[in-house]
């Protein structure tokens, strides 16, 4: 496992997310329909949402440990989200 932390780029890490991010939100949808289209485009929009909000995370590699921080606050200049 140390192997693994040694080569590990932490750096490049939310750049990778938001890559996939930016892939989810511009790949087309295949040619299916009814309930596997709706399935199809609703994980796309999870699939987008986690992998924005990785892209977006602080990212820490400390004596071996990952810590991704995410600040889920509402920034001030938003209004707040309804629940």
């Amino acid at each position: 496992m140390a192997v693994v932390a040694e080569e590990f780029d932490v750096l490049s890490m939310p750049g990778r997310f938001r890559e996939r991010a930016d892939a989810v939100r511009s790949r087309g949808i295949p040619p299916i329909e009814g309930p596997e289209r709706r399935r199809f485009v609703e994980q796309a929009q999870v699939d987008y949402t986690d992998f924005a909000m990785l892209a977006d995370a602080e990212v820490t590699l400390e004596a071996g440990i990952l810590t991704l921080t995410v600040d889920l606050r509402p920034r001030e200049d938003e209004p707040p989200q309804p629940p």
